[in-house]
C-alpha cells in the first residue's frame, strides 16, 4: 500500500502515520526526517540540501524528489510506504506520480485528515503549552493554517480529480480515526 496523508498541522498526521507503519508493515517516510538523515549522513544530495539550507532558503523539489527515489529503492518500500509531509504543492504531487510511474509502483490513495480549524488552534495550543513553546499562540497557528490551506488546496484537488482521494474524519479517540482511515484504504482489513 503506498499512501500519502494529508492534513493541516494538529490534525493527527503523524500519530496516525505511525499507526498505520505498525499495521500495514510499510515504512512511514517523512520528508523532514529523511532531509535531517540525509543531510546527517553526508550524501551527495544532503550536501546539496545542507548548502541551500545554510543560505536560508527552501530544500528545492528536484532534491526532495531525488531523495525520494533513493528511498523508494530500498528493498523495505516493495510492499510500499506511507508518506508524510510531501507533496505541499502542486508540482511535487505530479512529480511524485511521475517517480511512481517510472519505478513501476502503483499509487493508492491520498488520505485527508478532516479537522476544523478551531480544534487545530486548540489542539496545537495545547501541545505549544505542553512543550513550552511561545510560538505557537492562537493567530500564528491560524496563520500556518491559512498558508497550509492556500498550498494544499491545489494539492487535495489534483488528488480529487484522480479519483485518488480519500477525506476522513480526524475528529474523535485516536483508535475511533484509525478504524476510519484503515475502513477508508483497505476495508477487508478494518478491525471493528
Amino acid at each position: 500500500m503506498r499512501l500519502v496523508l494529508l492534513g493541516p498541522p494538529g490534525s493527527g498526521k503523524g500519530t496516525q502515520a505511525m499507526r498505520l507503519k505498525e499495521y500495514l508493515q510499510v515504512p512511514h517516510i517523512s520528508t523532514g526526517d529523511l532531509l535531517r538523515a540525509e543531510v546527517a549522513a553526508g550524501s551527495p544530495l544532503g550536501m546539496q540540501a545542507k548548502e541551500v539550507m545554510a543560505r536560508g532558503e527552501l530544500v528545492s523539489d528536484e532534491i526532495l524528489l531525488g531523495m525520494l527515489e533513493d528511498r523508494f529503492s530500498r528493498a523495505d518500500t516493495r510492499a510500499g510506504f506511507i508518506l508524510d509531509g510531501y507533496p505541499r504543492n502542486l508540482a511535487q504531487a505530479d512529480a511524485l506520480g511521475k517517480l511512481l510511474h517510472r519505478l513501476g509502483q502503483k499509487f493508492d490513495a491520498a488520505v485527508q485528515l478532516e479537522v476544523p480549524t478551531e480544534l487545530l488552534v486548540e489542539r496545537i495550543a495545547g501541545r505549544a503549552k505542553a512543550e513550552g513553546r511561545a510560538d505557537d499562540n492562537p493567530e500564528s497557528v491560524r496563520k500556518r493554517l491559512d498558508v497550509y490551506t492556500e498550498q494544499t488546496a491545489p494539492v487535495i484537488e489534483f488528488y480529487r480529480q484522480q479519483g485518488e482521494l480519500t477525506v476522513v474524519d480526524g475528529v474523535g479517540e485516536l483508535d475511533e480515526v484509525f478504524n476510519r482511515i484503515v475502513e477508508a484504504i483497505a476495508p477487508e482489513k478494518a478491525v471493528g
